[in-house]
């Protein structure tokens, strides 16, 4: 059995924000653009890309072309050891993630017919975000 892909997956997954990201992806059961990571995470266009695009190269996400977007997703995966480190993740305390998972949720609601149309930072994400009660306060 050749390692090297399980080793890496959890090289990239030792890594906080490439594990938040996973854990989002897992959690939301969606996939998601650069675009969209960036106003969630509140990271910059070259580390949400980066860390996506390690994601990806380990094997744990596939990309998909659409329109001017990629979309990230979970890879399918249905070798025990790789079925266990997904759910390892899935398993992580969702207090953890909650203000990141809240912005998850804002942000994919401004898709249209599941599909993103809003670059980041746009003034309708500022707007929606401002106005946001993420931490259950106000």
């Amino acid at each position: 059995m050749n390692n090297e892909p399980y080793i890496d997956a959890l090289k990239a997954l030792a890594e906080p924000h490439r594990l938040r990201l996973f854990w989002l992806l897992i959690h939301v059961d969606q996939r998601v653009t650069v675009a969209e990571a960036m106003d969630v995470t509140g990271e910059t266009q070259y580390n949400v890309s980066r860390n996506l695009k390690m994601l990806y190269k380990s094997g744990l996400l596939t990309q998909q072309k659409s329109g001017k977007w990629v979309y990230y997703t979970l890879a399918q995966q249905d070798q025990p050891h790789w079925v266990s480190l997904v759910e390892s993740v899935r398993t992580l305390p969702e207090e953890d993630f909650a203000e990141v998972s809240s912005r998850c949720v804002l942000r994919l609601a401004m898709r249209e017919n599941n599909e993103c149309v809003v670059g980041p930072n746009s003034d309708e994400w500022l707007r929606r975000i401002s106005g946001a009660d993420l931490d259950g306060e106000k």
